[in-house]
């Protein structure tokens, strides 16, 4: 099914084939720089396992990316519940992740604008959240563009003390 159309992507429900462009993402040290680790394939299929369970409990998720030009699966886009132990949670945030090769393309914003349209119409949510390391400076520039308000930063709870990801940056916006 495909949940949203903009003029260059699908974002729609995963496939069985997305499973392999989706484990060569997850496994590409450009793509995880702000990550603790790169995953494995099989953490890969289950993170895709995860995604489809969220969706089933939740009727929102993580929206797998096509490029309508060539049918190509690009990455994620889309919603998550937030459970880990933060003064923002639970919560919903929104995401995402795409190949290097298509970074700095406006993918991501244009789907992230387009997600935010979709919860506002679809969806309940009220406040949806927005989160990176502090080095990470062009997903932060995507939270902006998409007209996301900096709240601060905080330590992020899943990543050890003294790690250079520890501390994120924390957006906002209302809908």
């Amino acid at each position: 099914m495909i949940y949203i159309e903009t003029p260059r992507l699908f974002l729609r429900d995963w496939k069985e084939e997305d499973i392999l462009p989706f484990a060569q993402l997850n496994s590409d040290p450009h793509v995880m720089k702000y990550f603790l680790k790169s995953l494995t394939k099989k953490e890969s299929l289950e993170y895709y396992y995860r995604i489809q369970e969220e969706f089933t409990q939740r009727g929102y998720g993580l929206y797998a990316m096509e490029k309508k030009e060539d049918g190509a699966f690009i990455g994620y886009t889309g919603f998550h519940h937030i459970t880990f132990d933060v003064d923002f949670a639970p919560g919903v945030e929104i995401g995402w992740r795409i190949r290097y090769e298509d970074w700095n393309k406006g993918y991501v914003t244009e789907a992230a604008k387009a997600c935010l349209l979709y919860a506002k119409e679809y969806l309940t949510f009220q406040t949806i959240w927005s989160f990176t390391s502090l080095p990470n400076k062009s997903s932060e520039r995507v939270m902006q563009k998409i007209g996301m308000e900096r709240i601060k930063t905080f330590p992020h709870p899943a990543v050890p003390d003294e790690h250079s990801l520890k501390e994120h940056v924390l957006y906002k916006i209302m809908l």
